[in-house]
């Protein structure tokens, strides 16, 4: 018997782990896939956090071995729990739970110190993804600019790392098949888990809930998402398939947030339906607002400057999902390639070239007078303008629906590149309803249930219709890390 038991092993679920230890609790991690594919969702991240800070000092503390030189050179600016709070609500369209808002950005920095100081998470800028030169600065954009050291793989393992030298009992292949509640008052007592031996009653006086969403589950995401969403690849996991959503729902747990919606995003054509642990997240494909974006009939479907990329990159898998064969092609010319993500580099990606418009249709298999009449009118709709890609710069379209709001330069320096992508499903919206500040679940009439705690993406609440780039491992470790106190504290009688 244990003090905590922590259904799950990613991001949140670790730091749940972590912080019922920190209270003195004895915690057991159940996790359901085998160890040569722990981590959940997390390993196959970029390791990417959005949190508050004022400035370059705050970034220094958290990452004292910047050197002089890099000071001197990066602009990182300031994101203040305002701009956070109003990042979060605007491209939630406003429905995102302000209570769980506030606890997030109120205790998203103090988090990443405590992630530092507990156990040792080491951070680093995000050079690659999240910075352009403009002039001689290294100008970082869109509120997220700091990363795991590692990425999501590193993330996920130093984590591990630290909850084994804690000597936290990390129980894999343990996969939980239901929540074990007293028959006269209800308190959630335990977890019954499946293993390769038969099944199991694990016995504790607090149960935390981080085991992901169901985008891995076929059937869930049909039924929830909508008709289409069969064809989607899984960005992640191949376990997060919502049986523990359900679990927590059987006994009475409170269904909240936006069940027909989940983050999506353009990923590689031919990716493998679910995660490839040696790829991770370079099959996503997000320099976009750099170019254009066409279905195979060679028509542009969305604003691809509407908003920097932190703020669009998560809906545009379902625009991409609703075009004929769920296919389309991000396409740019030599004034932009230079400046594409280094997952546009790697060697598994569905890639065509020409000199021309035409050669690019027929290398990518777009309909080329369909291409070639967009590629002129988009050309001719272009304004004059400074482009900057690491702002919102207002270099636009007039005249062409849909219109592309900044960063529209003119397609016509060739040789032309273009990529296939397809949706790519990270996780889904719709989750349980938790008190903010406890992660206490509540039960369907707004009751906090005995003994029962979530954190992470089964959680719902927080994401409506959209995402900001960096909010979910955020968000995972500021309510895992607060579940994993209020479920020591009350398994202790603290």
């Amino acid at each position: 018997m244990a003090d905590v038991i922590v259904v799950g092993a990613g991001n949140a679920a670790i730091c749940a782990a972590m912080a019922a230890q920190e209270r003195g609790a004895e915690v057991v991690i159940l996790e359901k896939a085998e160890r040569g594919e722990r981590g959940g969702n997390t390993f196959f991240t970029g390791g990417g956090f959005r949190f508050p800070y004022r400035g370059i000092e705050d970034i220094h503390a958290l990452m004292p071995d910047l050197s002089e030189e890099e000071l001197a050179r990066i602009e990182v600016g300031s994101y203040t729990e305002a701009d956070m709070r109003s990042d979060l609500m605007r491209v939630t369209e406003s429905q995102a739970d302000p209570a769980m808002v506030d606890h997030l950005v109120g205790n998203a920095y103090d988090t990443v110190q405590w992630m530092s100081e507990w156990y040792g998470q080491r951070w680093v800028l995000m050079y690659g993804r999240q910075a352009y030169e403009v002039g001689d600065k290294l100008q970082f954009w869109g509120g997220m600019i700091t990363e795991a050291v590692g990425g999501g793989e590193g993330l996920s393992e130093g984590q591990f790392e630290a909850a084994e030298r804690a000597g936290i009992e990390i129980r894999y292949g343990a996969k939980a098949t239901a929540l074990l509640t007293d028959e006269q008052t209800g308190r959630v007592t335990g977890v019954r888990v499946q293993t390769s031996e038969g099944l199991e009653a694990i016995e504790a006086p607090s149960v935390v809930l981080a085991a992901g969403g169901f985008e891995a589950n076929v059937e869930m995401r049909t039924r929830y998402l909508g008709a289409g969403w069969e064809f989607a690849k899984v960005r992640g996991t191949r376990h997060n398939t919502g049986e523990v959503i359900r679990q927590a729902l059987e006994i009475g747990a409170q269904p909240f947030g936006h069940w027909s919606s989940g983050h999506a995003v353009a990923w590689d054509l031919n990716a493998p339906p679910t995660g490839n642990r040696r790829v991770g997240d370079l099959y996503q494909k997000h320099s976009y607002p750099l170019g254009l974006i066409v279905n195979i009939n060679g028509e542009r479907f969305v604003d691809e400057g509407a908003d920097l990329r932190n703020y669009t990159y998560a809906k545009y898998g379902r625009e991409i999902l609703n075009q004929p064969y769920g296919v389309a092609f991000q396409l740019f010319d030599q004034q932009t390639v230079a400046k594409l993500r280094d997952e546009y580099r790697i060697r598994e990606i569905t890639k065509g070239e020409g000199d021309t418009i035409a050669e690019l249709a027929d290398d990518l298999g777009i309909d080329r007078d369909g291409l070639v009449r967009t590629v002129e009118a988009y050309n001719a709709a272009c304004q004059p303008g400074e482009f900057n890609p690491a702002e919102r710069d207002g270099l636009h379209t007039e005249g062409i629906d849909p219109p592309k709001s900044n960063w529209a330069l003119p397609l016509n320096e060739p040789p032309y590149f273009g990529v296939a992508v397809t949706c790519g499903v990270t996780f889904t919206f719709g989750g349980l309803r938790i008190e903010a500040k406890t992660s206490q679940v509540l039960d369907t009439e707004d009751r906090p249930m005995p003994g029962l705690y979530a954190a992470g993406e089964l959680v719902g609440g927080l994401f409506y219709h959209n995402y900001a780039g960096g909010t979910g491992l955020m968000s995972g470790s500021v309510f895992g890390r607060f579940a994993g106190y209020a479920a020591a504290e009350a398994a202790l009688g603290g």
